[in-house]
């Protein structure tokens, strides 16, 4: 089966990865009933072979099905279909839901208090990270400087609380970064988003710095809805 002759969902903003396509035929044939609760998938080999990418595609596509809930990996047996639907996907130890409720209540007052206390030691550490982010090409050096991005705001607020917070939900914070940005294509705008921050933070102004966050978190959230509600994602040509 070549993933170019799936039915399209809708218009297409940007084109898909490969493994969008197959992960939205997967998610797609899973919400059809075609894969029911209970059933294991068909092996890694088969599925390379039948959809027409790589080992390393269909990985990503695996894992993202099960960050998305429908599946469940179990060791030396493959996996399996869990849920025909997607309700809260999970990112480490955490739902999503309960991840973003963390966030809001910790980062956006967080970026406040940054603004007033921030040193220049601070500034210039955002002021690296965001100019490395903004070249980084590669998906994972990314996700990791965003996620010590985040780190440095929470440092900049001089309570070493916050930081200890960020500190502990680190690894969802790097596996929800990953999700939005395979599939949801966030990264330039994430890059805004943090570059907004940074101006509110470099000149002190307490509002903007809590506005900016607020709007930073805005868009994940959106993001993160968009993807779950999608009932299928469009497939990519040459997937």
């Amino acid at each position: 089966m070549n993933l170019s002759d799936s039915q399209t969902a809708g218009p297409v903003p940007r084109r898909v990865s490969a493994m969008e396509a197959v992960l939205a035929h997967l998610r797609g044939a899973i919400e059809r009933g075609e894969y029911a609760v209970g059933d294991k998938l068909p092996s890694e080999a088969e599925l390379c072979r039948t959809l027409e990418v790589s080992r390393p595609v269909l990985r990503e596509a695996l894992r993202a099905l099960q960050t998305m809930g429908l599946t469940v990996s179990r060791t030396g047996k493959g996996t399996f279909v869990v849920a025909r639907a997607v309700q809260d996907p999970t990112f480490g130890d955490y739902a999503a839901r309960d991840l973003m409720e963390v966030r809001r209540h910790i980062e956006i007052p967080v970026a406040g208090y940054a603004a007033q206390r921030r040193t220049p030691e601070d500034l210039d550490r955002l002021t690296h990270l965001l100019e490395r982010m903004e070249q980084e090409t590669d998906t994972t050096a990314w996700v990791a400087l965003d996620t010590l991005f985040h780190l440095s705001v929470a440092q900049a607020a001089r309570n070493p609380v916050f930081r200890r917070v960020i500190e502990e939900i680190r690894d969802a914070l790097a596996r929800q970064s990953a999700f939005l940005n395979e599939l949801g294509g966030r990264r330039e705008q994430s890059d805004r988003e943090h570059r907004a921050l940074v101006e509110a933070l470099a000149a002190g102004r307490e509002h903007d710095a809590i506005a900016a966050m607020s709007h930073h978190l805005d868009r994940v959230e959106k993001t993160l809805t968009d993807i779950v509600r999608a009932a299928r994602a469009p497939s990519a040509a040459g997937a």
